[in-house]
């Protein structure tokens, strides 16, 4: 309490300042300042109004909230796709006009718009061509070690390939927005140049949701781009509150058949290996139709049979109805040692 007691000399600078009245031409140069205790402390932010903060800070933090669970759940399924580990790391939630959102792109890039009724208009997923090659190329086969990224459109069966990317990226974008309302997602188009696509007007506020995408030693971003006119209706809906049981609640007995359901009916790729042998490369070129490879094989012994190239089972070779089939003999168990090296190298 003690330091706000004015002194002597800063309650005679006061009185002075008060009783000098100011000149007619506005000239106050004469009058006393003020005690520097006395002066008004406000913290003055500048406002950008080519930038307007249309969507509010809760509203942000929800969207955060919300993308960073999404971010978790599709880095599992396109790990599980590619067939190798892939983190997926929320960036940013940032507003920004469409107009800086577009000229900050590559060109060429894999620009997605996106139909999400019951949301207005339109949304936009873009793929940088980092880390979209990388993916194309493991899903055609290729090695750990990438390409530079190329500097070209996608070609019609890239884009095929691309598609079952943003097919995993539409379905957990769903599973994550459940809790505010269920979407329906479909692909309009992809195209290369993100300036020729115009969702909306170009000094229009959008809502940009960056990730990171790491898969080893590459790094790329993908943009998930949300214009404030497509959830200025269901503002209201995007709370804090509406996030508190995300990834909380517990499996309901209806959840649990539902998934066992959708796992019974998963298909699977079953492998019988009949016989294996070797043979020379001459050999190979000197095949003709009906010559005969001598195999090491007894057709008595037993067969593997492999689910997903695992082996699981061993067999015997028959027929059913005219059907070449196989009986099982043995099931085979897993040792753990298997699934956790298998589980690592993925």
């Amino acid at each position: 309490m003690d330091e706000e007691v004015l002194s002597q000399d800063e309650v005679e600078s006061l009185l002075r300042a008060m009783e000098k009245p100011s000149t007619p031409g506005g000239d106050t140069s004469t009058s006393a300042p003020l005690p520097s205790r006395l002066r008004t402390r406000e913290k003055v932010t500048p406002y950008d109004f080519k930038r307007p903060e249309r969507v509010g800070k809760e509203q942000m933090r929800a969207l955060q909230t919300l993308h960073e669970g999404f971010s978790r759940n599709f880095a599992a399924s396109l790990s599980g796709l590619i067939r190798s580990m892939a983190e997926v790391k929320l960036t940013s939630v940032d507003q920004l006009t469409y107009s800086e959102f577009v000229f900050s792109l590559e060109n060429p890039t894999c620009f997605n718009v996106l139909r999400a009724a019951p949301l207005e208009g339109n949304i936009i997923l873009d793929i940088n061509p980092s880390v979209i090659y990388p993916i194309i190329d493991r899903l055609l086969g290729g090695g750990k070690d990438g390409a530079p990224p190329l500097r070209r459109p996608l070609t019609e069966i890239e884009l095929r390939l691309v598609s079952r990317i943003t097919s995993l990226f539409i379905a957990e974008l769903k599973r994550a927005w459940e809790n505010v309302l269920t979407l329906d997602v479909t692909v309009e188009r992809v195209e290369s140049n993100p300036q020729l696509v115009s969702i909306v007007p170009p000094n229009e506020v959008i809502v940009l949701i960056s990730f990171e995408l790491m898969m080893g030693q590459l790094r790329g971003m993908f943009n998930l781009c949300i214009p404030y006119n497509a959830i200025e209706r269901i503002s209201s809906r995007l709370t804090a509150n509406t996030w508190q049981t995300y990834g909380k609640r517990k499996a309901s007995e209806v959840t649990r058949n539902r998934i066992q359901r959708r796992i019974h009916n998963a298909p699977l790729g079953i492998e019988v290996t009949l016989a294996d042998t070797r043979i020379t490369t001459s050999e190979l070129l000197g095949l003709r139709v009906g010559d005969v490879i001598t195999t090491g094989q007894d057709v008595r012994s037993a067969l593997d049979v492999r689910v997903e190239g695992h082996l699981k089972f061993r067999a015997r070779p028959g027929a059913v109805k005219g059907h070449k089939a196989i009986l099982i003999d043995h099931v085979l168990p897993t040792p753990p040692e298997e699934d956790e090296s298998e589980e690592s190298q993925a």
